[in-house]
């Protein structure tokens, strides 16, 4: 990235050009948007992973921008036809589509009419006629008449052709034209056969929407159903407008030469100029729909995979079921399969006794803490049936939410794990695992199949996965993970960490036992010097010899810890826990040792809650045990629900039946809303009321408004 973009980025972002060079030279050394985010917080000034994020994102759009120029200045070069002058528009240019304006002229393409007539030697009565400095008869197209064009008519045709291609590759008017098309135009759509039935398309079946107003939601469904073949998509502008404003650029007004030039303009809009920016257009909003759609499904699932805990309890976990029964397993604290069984509690068999007692003898086998059924087929049945049961302790029951578990019970993760069990026990496992640790199980599945996103199938595949790559390593390391007890898939996405390093991790614990101190992971095979420095703050180490290896606190930063436990006059090991209080003396001693302020601030919060998991605890929610199916909902009726999925419409309500209820989007508040997500967080616990049922096409309305929430 040239000097010449360190201002345009910190202008953009609002941002020092200095703090955009130290990312840079992070960057190039490898480090991670959270290690920067956590432990650089001097040589940034303290940005956030969104602003580092942002800033990343634009150095490669820059770097991107640079070798794409390199090869538009060769390639005219080549042609011997770059100017002084078109070599620095090139070369000032920082705008994509800009830059690809300036290239088109030049581009080299297959053989076109415009190429055709040029080859035939009408490219200098083309020129002389655009300059309109001077009338142009009939007898001067008869000079050029020849084997391809062998008429003055064909000569004339030809001419026009060059201008409507010297019209169609203007930079300026393109770029006026993009930015008229973006700003006046609009999504079309219609159906591409009579015959098609097109019933879940049917609101785009004859469609028109103003891009300035388009819900992307519904711009992502027009495009499936043209992948689909039932619709044809483009968009619609005023022609007239266009045509006026070509006419402006080009004309001159004189005389003959006029209707010429009339007559390519109306050709180069109509061959040319359209499809091409109606291309470009659509290419457009399908990027800022996969953009915006992607970002949902990254939200949803950030908050999916930060929900809370329950930290190390054992569970029993069941996948409900009917013919083929219940599957229930047994876990210890760190998630082990201690026991499975499969119990026939529903029809048809309907052993009920029977499996009250395998339960019951389960419980005072095990011991479980909690108890997790899958909230697919016979939930609810599942869930009436445990808590009937009488134990001897307490233990609460919880619906875990299920998407994805028969993906990852199928999976080459799940044979790895397990691979003498068969799918069923696989899948009740991930159940409980999700209750234990939701960020550790949840890792393992393909995001899609989760059940969180809204048209993912859809968008740009590339850039769905990057951004939801990204999120899971967020997430992972902003909660820590344990080096003790997490597998190699967890460990694969710390901070500097590869999946054969962290799978070198997992086979140096076999053979040495669990790790007493992250010094000793220096010692892992091919894990260096860069993936310490990177990592070691993010793994977290229980029981450890130094209290500091179970905090967010670096190795690195260990010598100011003991400088400040020299301070306070006592042992380092003694600081974590402790409300810690430095006098202006201590800190500017710290600062002159050349420790950072932010660092220090990081360190003193850190050392009053070490290893702190910012997902909080996990809590039972209790569904309306009453209602069992749609038919037992009536209009009014309040109900509690969770929040499942989030999309631009609305938000999908798990209310403890078979049908998931929508929450729509004007539904949600009394005031207006933009967009779900600014109420509405994934698990979240409401009480709605019921708006409408139709229980004919299994369709549940909620609302919000005038129910209470606390």
């Amino acid at each position: 990235m040239q000097n010449k973009y360190l201002k345009k980025i910190s202008e953009s972002l609002n941002l020092e050009p200095c703090q955009i060079t130290a990312l840079k030279k992070l960057f190039d050394n490898q480090a991670t948007i959270p290690f920067i985010a956590r432990y650089r917080k001097e040589a940034t000034g303290n940005l956030d992973e969104i602003q580092i994020q942002e800033i990343k994102t634009q150095i490669e759009y820059f770097d991107e921008l640079e070798k794409r120029k390199s090869y538009i200045l060769n390639v005219i070069k080549e042609q011997e036809k770059l100017t002084p002058e078109l070599e620095k528009k090139i070369d000032n240019e920082s705008d994509a589509d800009k830059l690809e304006d300036l290239f088109l002229p030049y581009k080299p393409q297959r053989k076109t009419r415009a190429s055709k007539a040029i080859d035939a030697g009408l490219k200098p009565l083309a020129d002389e006629i655009l300059k309109q400095t001077k009338q142009i008869n009939s007898n001067e197209f008869s000079h050029y008449i020849c084997e391809a064009f062998p008429s003055p008519e064909d000569v004339k045709k030809g001419v026009i052709d060059i201008i409507a291609d010297v019209i169609a590759t203007n930079a300026e008017i393109r770029d006026q034209l993009r930015t008229y098309y973006w700003e006046n135009g609009a999504l079309n759509s219609k159906l591409k056969k009579k015959d098609i039935d097109a019933d879940k398309y049917g609101n785009y079946t004859n469609y028109s929407e103003p891009i300035k107003r388009l819900k992307m939601h519904r711009a992502l469904a027009v495009f499936r159903g043209e992948k689909e073949e039932i619709l044809t998509v483009g968009i619609g502008i005023d022609d007239q407008v266009i045509l006026q404003k070509l006419k402006k650029h080009f004309l001159k007004g004189y005389g003959a030469t006029q209707n010429i030039i009339i007559e390519a303009i109306e050709d180069s809009f109509k061959r040319l100029i359209h499809p091409s920016l109606e291309n470009e257009t659509l290419k457009k909003i399908r990027e800022k729909a996969d953009k915006e759609a992607i970002k949902l499904f990254a939200g949803n699932l950030k908050q999916l995979l930060m929900a809370p805990p329950t930290g190390e309890k054992r569970i029993m976990a069941i996948d409900p079921g009917y013919r083929t029964g219940c599957k229930v397993v047994c876990l210890d604290e760190q998630g082990n399969l201690l026991h499975n069984e499969t119990i026939f509690p529903h029809a048809p068999q309907k052993e009920t006794k029977k499996a009250i007692k395998k339960i019951q003898s389960l419980t005072d086998a095990y011991r479980p803490d909690y108890i997790a059924i899958g909230n697919g087929t016979a939930s609810k049945e599942t869930e009436r049936f445990i808590k009937k049961i009488k134990f001897t302790k307490d233990i609460e029951v919880f619906m875990v939410n299920e998407d994805g578990a028969s993906v990852y019970s199928a999976s080459k993760t799940a044979r790895e794990e397990f691979p003498q069990y068969d799918v069923t026990v696989r899948g009740a496992v991930s159940i409980g695992r999700r209750l234990l640790d939701p960020l550790a199980e949840l890792i393992k599945i393909d995001p899609k199949s989760i059940g969180v996103g809204q048209y993912q199938h859809d968008v740009n595949q590339t850039q769905l996965k990057k951004e939801l790559d990204e999120t899971v390593f967020q997430c992972v390391n902003e909660v820590g993970v344990n080096l003790n007890t997490a597998s190699y898939h967890l460990l694969a996405y710390v901070s500097g960490l590869s999946e054969t390093q962290a799978k070198n991790i997992v086979a140096f614990r076999k053979k040495h036992g669990k790790f007493k101190n992250r010094k000793e992971l220096q010692k892992v095979t091919r894990l260096g010097p860069k993936a310490f420095e990177q990592s070691a703050g993010f793994l977290r180490i229980r029981d450890a010899e130094n209290p500091l290896d179970n905090t967010a606190v670096h190795p690195e930063s260990y010598k100011m810890v003991n400088a400040l436990a020299k301070m306070k006059g006592t042992k380092p090991e003694n600081l974590p826990n402790q409300q810690i209080s430095l006098s202006k003396a201590e800190k500017e001693k710290l600062l002159e040792d050349g420790w950072g302020i932010y660092t220090i601030e990081d360190i003193i919060q850190e050392l009053k809650q070490p290893g702190r998991d910012p997902r909080g605890k996990a809590s039972v929610f209790t569904f309306n045990q009453q209602i069992q199916g749609i038919e037992d909902l009536k209009e009014g009726m309040r109900v509690p629900g969770i929040v499942t999925n989030i999309t631009d419409f609305g938000a999908f309500i798990d209310i403890g039946i078979k049908q998931n209820g929508l929450l729509h989007i004007s539904e949600i508040a009394n005031e207006y809303v933009a967009h779900p997500s600014e109420k509405l967080h994934i698990n979240d616990q409401l009480i709605l009321r019921i708006k409408s049922v139709d229980l004919e096409r299994g369709r549940i309305q909620l609302s919000l408004k005038d129910a209470k929430n606390e």
